[in-house]
């Protein structure tokens, strides 16, 4: 079964960290984009940050530049949101996505909450 599970979510303070995981299994991780999106009530679902296959650069949202890092461990099949000075803007289901030419899929996403 091919799934990508997600971790890590949860309530923070304005300026807190959090670490978010999701963990891919069922198909061949080394040769998807690996992706965090996110959701705020209300609003689109909007790219965070891209990690592609092992030629390329990662991508981020120029709001969270400077602030979240993504990484990928292949020989986990997981990849890794790290998100520092958070704030309540970045108030959101936070969902993980991996792609390549022909396949797409989605985990179940995780909260993320900063309260001010």
């Amino acid at each position: 079964q091919r799934q990508l599970v997600e971790s890590g979510g949860g309530l923070v303070q304005s300026g807190g960290s959090l670490r978010l995981s999701c963990a891919a299994s069922g198909f061949t991780f080394t040769n998807y984009a690996v992706s965090w999106y996110r959701q705020a009530p209300g609003k689109e679902r909007e790219l965070v940050a891209t990690s592609p296959t092992s030629r390329g650069s990662t991508i981020y949202a120029d709001s969270v530049k400077g602030r979240f890092t993504i990484a990928r461990d292949d020989a986990k099949s997981t990849v890794y949101l790290q998100m520092n000075n958070l704030k309540p803007e970045d108030t959101a289901i936070y969902y993980c996505n991996a792609k390549s030419w022909v396949s797409n899929y989605w985990g179940q996403g995780t909260q993320v909450t900063a309260s001010s």
